[in-house]
Order: C-alpha cells, then sequence, then structure tokens
C-alpha cells in the first residue's frame, strides 16, 4: 500500500510546500505552515470524457424570470443586487458576537413563508437555535435544523430533502473525513467550500455560508475559498456600538458599491433606512471642529459627521489620530495647510473622528475635513446648515466629485441650507432647481473665508 504523502500549507495565504518551512516564502508569515496529507487524485487518463456534447449557444440557455428570493430585508437585498439568486452561493463574515448568524435567523422568518430552507449549524445544538429564535420572532413552520459537522453527509441530506434555500454556520465547523487535518484548517475549508459550490449549482439551491475572520479582520481561510464563491459579504462596526453596516466586496450579480445600515436591538437587526439621519442625530450645536459631508456607497448619498480636535502637545512630536478617516490622506491634508496657507500645526495633536462608526473611503471628504480642521484651530464654528464636499489637490485647489446632483439633492431633504461644492461642479447643475444655495469653490482659501 502506497504512503500518503505529506503537504505543508501556509494557514495565511494558502501557500503548499513538500517540506515545513519557519517563514512562508509566499506572504512572509513566520510559523504559518500546518500538515496535511496530500489528496489523490483517483481519475485516471483514461477515463477522461469529451463533453463537446454539453456545449452550449449563450441563446439557447433558459432560465426562470423569477431568480431572485426577496429576503424581506430591503437594505440586504440592496448589498446582494435585489436579492439571492437561485443557485448561488454566499460568503457572509464579519467579527464575533456582530450579527451575522442572527439575521441569517431573521430572514428565514420571511422566506419560510412560501420557501422551505434547512439551517445546518456546526456551532449550536438544536435547543440553542430555539432559543434564539424565540428570541427573534423566528416561528416559520418551513424553517428545518440540522446540528451537523460532517460535510458530505451535509451535501447529501441537502441532494435528497432538497431545500429552497440552505444556511450553513460556520464553514469553520465543517470538515471531510477523508482529509486528515482538523476542521477550519485551510484544506477542510477549501474542500468543503467547493462541495457546497457543487452541489448548490447543481440543485439550484441557494447557499448561505458563514465565516469565522482571523486577528487581521480578513476572513478566515484560503484566499481561493473568496474565489469560489458567487458573493462575499462583510459585516463591519463595533461590537459595542449598535450600528452595522453590511458591505459587498464580490458579487457577480450585482454592484460591489453598495451597503446596508442595520442596528442592532435587543430583538435582532434592525434596518436603517434612513442612515444620513442616523449618523447626524444627536449633532453638537455650534461647537468648533465640526462639519457635514456627503459620501456616495454606490448610487445612495450618505452624510456624515467629521469631528476634529487641536489641541496643544506634551510631546516632542504630535500625536495624528484619524477614526474612520485614511490616516495617510490626513497627513497630506495638514500638509496642504500648512504649505499653502501657512497654518503652522508642528505643535498640534489632532484628532479626526467620523461619527457612528462610518467611514469615510472617498477623497469627497476631504474639504469637510478640512473645514473642521480649520475651524478647530481658529476655534470659530462652522454653520450648522453648512454642507461642504470635495476633493483637495496638493496644490491647494479643490477638484471636481461625482455624483454632484445626488449629493445636492440628498444634502436639501436633510434640511441644509448652504452647499460648497467644488466651482468646476457648477456646470453640471442648474441652481435655480434648488432651494438650498450652493457656492462654488476653487481653493481651501476660498472654502474658509466662509468661516471669517
Amino acid at each position: 500500500m502506497a504512503k500518503s504523502k505529506s503537504v505543508y500549507t501556509c494557514n495565511q495565504c494558502g501557500f503548499e510546500s513538500s517540506k515545513w518551512n519557519g517563514k512562508c516564502p509566499s506572504c512572509n508569515a513566520w510559523n504559518s505552515f500546518e500538515e496535511s496529507v496530500a489528496i489523490q487524485s483517483k481519475r485516471s487518463v483514461s477515463l477522461v470524457s469529451d463533453l463537446s456534447d454539453h456545449i452550449l449557444e449563450l441563446s439557447e440557455i433558459q432560465y426562470d424570470t423569477d431568480v431572485r428570493y426577496d429576503t424581506g430585508l430591503s437594505e440586504l437585498n440592496r448589498v446582494l443586487g435585489g436579492g439571492l439568486v437561485k443557485g448561488s452561493i454566499v460568503l457572509l463574515g464579519g467579527e464575533p458576537g456582530i450579527g451575522k448568524s442572527t439575521i441569517l435567523l431573521q430572514i428565514c422568518q420571511f422566506l419560510g413563508e412560501e420557501h422551505s430552507i434547512l439551517y445546518i449549524s456546526g456551532e449550536e445544538s438544536a435547543r440553542q437555535l430555539k432559543l434564539r429564535a424565540e428570541r427573534l420572532g423566528v416561528d416559520t413552520e418551513n424553517l428545518y435544523i440540522l446540528p451537523a459537522n460532517d460535510a458530505e453527509a451535509v451535501a447529501e441530506t441537502i441532494k435528497n430533502s432538497r431545500p429552497d434555500i440552505a444556511i450553513i454556520d460556520s464553514i469553520q465547523t465543517m470538515s471531510i473525513s477523508s482529509i486528515s487535518s482538523s476542521p477550519g484548517s485551510l484544506t477542510q475549508v477549501r474542500e468543503c467550500t467547493n462541495l457546497f459550490m457543487h452541489t448548490a449549482k447543481e440543485y439550484e439551491i441557494p447557499t448561505v455560508i458563514v465565516g469565522h475572520v482571523n486577528k487581521d479582520g480578513a476572513i478566515a481561510g484560503p484566499k481561493v475559498m473568496e474565489h469560489i464563491v458567487d458573493a462575499v459579504l462583510y459585516f463591519e462596526g463595533e461590537r459595542h456600538q449598535s450600528y452595522r453596516i453590511l458591505r459587498a466586496v464580490k458579487n457577480r450579480f450585482g454592484s460591489t458599491n453598495e451597503i446596508g445600515v442595520f442596528e442592532m436591538i435587543d430583538k435582532g437587526l434592525r434596518q436603517v433606512e434612513n442612515p444620513s439621519q442616523m449618523l447626524l442625530s444627536g449633532r453638537p450645536v455650534n461647537v468648533s471642529g465640526t462639519c457635514v459631508t456627503c459620501v456616495m456607497e454606490g448610487t445612495r448619498p450618505i452624510l456624515a459627521e467629521v469631528q476634529t480636535l487641536a489641541s496643544k502637545t506634551s510631546y516632542s512630536v504630535p500625536r495624528r489620530t484619524a477614526t474612520g478617516f485614511d490616516f495617510n490622506r490626513l497627513s497630506i491634508i495638514i500638509a496642504v495647510l500648512e504649505k499653502r496657507l501657512g497654518i503652522f500645526m508642528g505643535t498640534l495633536d489632532i484628532f479626526v473622528n467620523i461619527v457612528g462608526g462610518f467611514r469615510l473611503d472617498e477623497p469627497a471628504g476631504d474639504l469637510s475635513v478640512a473645514m473642521s480642521l480649520y475651524s478647530g484651530i481658529i476655534d470659530k464654528p462652522v454653520n450648522d446648515a453648512l454642507i461642504a464636499f470635495g476633493e483637495i489637490g496638493l496644490g491647494g485647489e479643490i477638484r471636481s466629485v461625482s455624483h454632484i446632483v445626488q449629493r445636492i439633492n440628498e444634502a436639501q431633504r436633510m434640511g441644509f441650507k448652504t452647499c460648497v461644492v467644488p466651482k468646476q461642479s457648477l456646470s453640471l447643475i442648474s441652481e435655480k432647481d434648488y432651494d438650498i444655495k450652493i457656492i462654488g469653490v476653487n481653493s481651501l482659501k476660498q472654502a474658509f473665508s466662509l468661516l471669517d
């Protein structure tokens, strides 16, 4: 009998080697190699068949007009691109306790009205799931629970029972008995995901898989797992804050720019259909160092409050802290203010915070950060009814941004009276169509003059 061949796999990037290495040559991670038995292919070259008869023309392929399932949560539907696609496999990741299992159990209540759902739990017992379902108010008769960890047995059960939807919580608890490595290892996660993917595609059963994240915030397991699935969704937010943001980083059936906003309450997750109002609630009045901006998340404009604080430093090197804003962009804005406007900040600690746990990843938030920072330094508040958005160039100029019409409409809807925009963007709009005052600026000096 031939001896099984061992391979060593990096648990950070999936690199395989025939011998153990202290440092991975691919990702440079230390002590990341795990031993596993190589899977031998049983297929002989002589058994390979010709698939020419299975080739289809694009016009010959038929599909149902109703190819998506409504999840009952418009925010989740938005992120998925309109709903859960038949035969798709969706990977849902996030920090422990952020609400992954909660949202999946909640959508079972709505989906169970017309569809059968098989919930495979590898982490919780049936009794634990029952207790959580009662707390969330889930009592549909079409929800079936299967506590199991054997991936092959689960796949066979899905084939035989043919549920309309399958949920697997979580992929790190599943294992294939023929693979010697432990559940959660790279090989187990990859092969189990591949097995569930073939099952979902063959029987047109949409499958949602819960994935754990590692200490870096990425989904634990090989990167190839994210390539296998059709959509990858991340839950973002702090466990100790009530608001959660669901973001798609991959979606074969929709945009990856959309986000869904939820609030965690005692009865589960609640949709936040007006994120702008949520992010601006509790905003201080007549306080320096604050300014509101508008960013685009897909097709949705969202208003966010920027807060800055500049105080005299007690260290030889001043501190620079940014929460929810890119630190490198903050460094650029500070350098532009010092070089182009002569505002010396070498003796000031600077803190920037985006309220509500939101992140400003778009350059359109630069102008608002600069105005709030200048307001904090001179201790003069920005008008509470003023909103600003624009990108800052290294020359101190204000550059145009996209979706100017949607941003102004959202600002007007939320009751703002003055909108500061890049002057180049004025050619794209008609000021007489708005009740809001629109001011175009070419440079930071012009924008700051509105505070004097």
